[in-house]
């Protein structure tokens, strides 16, 4: 994989902290949750994002690419 344009959804409000940690990302809040969209380097770099939302406390709904 190399950079590709991705898409999570999580449930539940971002916290202040959570959208400092996110803050390279974009940000759309949704009822009951969020989107965030950004890039992704490689198959490391989306592990890294994954582990971090878990880490926020923050439930992953979907994460998928996008076109951008």
């Amino acid at each position: 994989m190399t950079g590709r344009h991705y898409e999570f959804r999580v449930d539940g409000a971002l916290s202040a902290r959570a959208r400092e940690a996110l803050c390279d990302m974009e940000v759309e809040e949704i009822r009951p949750g969020a989107v965030l969209r950004g890039d992704v380097l490689d198959d490391a770099h989306l592990h890294g994002i994954l582990d971090q939302l878990r880490v926020l406390g923050l439930t992953i709904v979907s994460a998928r690419p996008t076109s951008g």
